[in-house]
Order: C-alpha cells, then structure tokens, then sequence
C-alpha cells in the first residue's frame, strides 16, 4: 500500500490542525494505521494506532486527550485530529500501515512520505 499524507502547516499554541494520509491498494479496509512523529535531533515516536474497522485505538502518553484518530475505510483515509497544540508537538508526522495493531514501528511495513507540522509558541 502506498500513503500520502497531507494537512501539516504552522500553527499557534492551543490551535489545532488535522492531518490526512490517503492509501492506495484494496487492502487498507484490513490493515491497522498508525501515526508517528519525528522531531529534530529525537528518536521517532509513536502517536497514534487504530485499528482496522476503527473499533480500537492508542495513543502514545504524550497526545492523550488531545489527538483523536480514526479512519474512513470507504475513502482509504486516516486522520489525526491535533487540539490543544503545544510546541513540543513540532515534527514530521509519518502514518503507517500495519499488519497487526501496533505501537511499534518496526511492525509498521508501509509509510507515507511526511508532514511538517510546526507549533509556535
């Protein structure tokens, strides 16, 4: 499956921004989809997983209670609604696709190309 992901930009403290990652391929109605993010100079984290009918979803400790995710299948997209933004929130978004539900990355075979999201202060 290939991912383009889309939606980042610059926004100010306690805003908010919501990110696309549309799939091509027959099988992402069976797959997991996750979110992750790089900062500069910091090891990728991960953000969010749903899985693949939407029933389950995690959330790294940093974004509980302020990013959502959840997933159109009929439209093969992911979403990451971002609130309550914060500047250390600023990095390249990555979704991902997996087999399985996952908070790893290495379980994670597909990725997008990324999407800058900056947090001003």
């Amino acid at each position: 499956v290939q991912l383009q992901a889309c939606g980042g930009g610059l926004v100010q403290a306690g805003g908010s921004l919501r990110l696309s990652c549309v799939a091509s391929g027959r099988t992402f109605s069976v797959i997991s989809m996750g979110w992750f993010r790089q900062a500069p100079g910091k090891e990728r984290e991960f953000v969010a997983v749903i899985s693949w009918d939407g029933g389950s979803a995690y959330y790294g400790d940093s974004v509980k209670g302020r990013f959502t995710i959840s997933r159109d299948n009929a439209k093969n997209t992911v979403y990451l609604q971002m609130n309550s933004l914060k500047s250390e929130d600023t990095a390249v978004y990555y979704c991902a696709a997996s087999n399985s539900i996952a908070i790893s990355g290495k379980y994670f075979r597909s990725w997008g190309q990324g999407t800058q999201v900056t947090v001003s202060s």
